[in-house]
C-alpha cells in the first residue's frame, strides 16, 4: 500500500471510530479474525452486537479487494467506509455505507442485519477483548520505558 493510501486509510479509520463511539460502540483497528483475515475496524456495543467496517481508500483499493465478503460471517452489521470523493456506485448497494473524514463519519446507507451465531459471537468477543488488553499492556510498557529513559 502506498504511503498516501495508508494515510487516507488511517484518517478514515479515525473518523469511523469516532462515528462508532457516537453510535455506542467501542472499537479497535486491525483486528485479526480466527480465519487469519484482519478487519480494518471492529466495534462491539454493550449488547454484544458486532460491527465490521472495511475502509476503502480508493477505487483501485476496492477493485483488488477480494476478501471483504469473508467478513460477513463474523459480524452483525457490515459497512464500507470511504471519503466523499469515492465513486460509491462501485460498492455493492446491499452493504452498509459510511462516508468519513479524519474526524467523524455518517451512515449514508444502513447495514443489513446478519444473525451471528452464539459460539462465533463468543469467540469474536473474546478475541476483541484479548486484543484490546494486549494493546493496553504494550502501551503501558512503552510508557514505562519512556519514563525510565527520562
Amino acid at each position: 500500500m502506498s504511503e498516501a493510501r495508508a494515510d487516507t486509510a488511517a484518517r478514515l479509520a479515525r473518523g469511523v471510530q469516532s462515528l462508532l463511539h457516537d453510535m455506542g460502540y467501542d472499537s479497535l483497528c486491525e483486528v485479526k479474525l480466527r480465519s487469519r483475515r484482519r478487519v480494518d475496524v471492529m466495534g462491539i456495543n454493550e449488547k454484544g452486537r458486532i460491527v465490521i467496517v472495511e475502509i476503502k481508500s480508493s477505487a483501485a483499493d476496492f477493485r483488488v479487494d477480494e476478501k471483504w465478503s469473508d467478513y460477513l460471517e463474523f459480524c452483525d452489521a457490515f459497512y464500507f467506509a470511504v471519503d466523499e470523493s469515492f465513486p460509491i456506485d462501485l460498492l455493492p448497494e446491499i452493504q452498509g455505507l459510511i462516508i468519513a473524514d479524519g474526524f467523524t463519519g455518517a451512515v449514508v446507507r444502513p447495514a443489513m442485519d446478519f444473525k451471528l451465531n452464539g459460539s462465533r459471537r463468543r469467540n469474536i468477543t473474546l478475541r476483541f477483548a484479548r486484543t484490546a488488553a494486549n494493546r493496553l499492556r504494550l502501551a503501558e510498557a512503552s510508557m514505562k520505558e519512556t519514563n525510565y529513559v527520562r
